[in-house]
């Protein structure tokens, strides 16, 4: 709809008599006064300018409910083979240094042992930790951390403190449909 303002009827005379003299004397003129009278009564004089179209809403994030089962059954893993929850409840301000060496040596190779049989783990970063490296613009942030004093935007330089870890399979057992996961080692009764 137009929305300016309309013309006076002193104005629309001048302007009748100008467009009937000025159709005379032209033909493309009158056939577009003709067409004029053809097109729908609220029909817009101009194309509309497309307003520009809105930004898309981001797509929202998704999170994943983790099941406990197979936390459950790698805390069961690592308490049979390395006896590691017993290690973690135990109260050691009553040991020597000595003592909780050589248990740690226990639990560190029965971890060690559950790690290899059920895991392919490999480095995330192949470069030795220490060495130099430059992260570019677009680096996967889910597998490299920034640390330090970070400021402004990539490329990133810095030196490598750890290397990071990647599971690359997994071969846990696989639980009986009966199986509480929830007991990670049962009671023991001496008789």
């Amino acid at each position: 709809m137009n929305t300016q303002a309309q013309p006076s009827f002193a104005s629309r005379i001048s302007i009748a008599i100008g467009a009937f003299f000025r159709a005379l004397s032209n033909a493309d003129y009158a056939a577009r006064l003709r067409d004029i009278d053809r097109a729908p009564a609220f029909a817009p004089v101009s194309a509309p300018v497309a307003a520009p179209a809105p930004a898309p809403a981001p797509a929202p994030i998704v999170l994943r409910e983790a099941t406990p089962d197979a936390a459950l059954q790698l805390l069961t893993l690592f308490q049979r083979e390395a006896r590691l929850i017993d290690f973690t409840q135990e109260n050691l301000a009553a040991y020597s240094d000595a003592d909780i060496g050589a248990a740690a040596r226990v639990v560190h190779e029965g971890c060690n042992k559950v790690l290899r049989e059920h895991f392919s783990i490999e480095p995330v970063r192949s470069e030795s930790e220490g060495s130099r490296i430059v992260l570019e613009a677009g680096f996967d942030a889910a597998t490299v951390r920034l640390t330090g004093n970070v400021v402004g935007s990539a490329p990133f330089r810095g030196a490598l403190s750890h290397r990071g870890w990647r599971a690359t399979s997994v071969r846990l057992p696989k639980l009986a449909e009966a199986h509480d996961a929830s007991i990670l080692a049962p009671a023991e009764v001496e008789l």
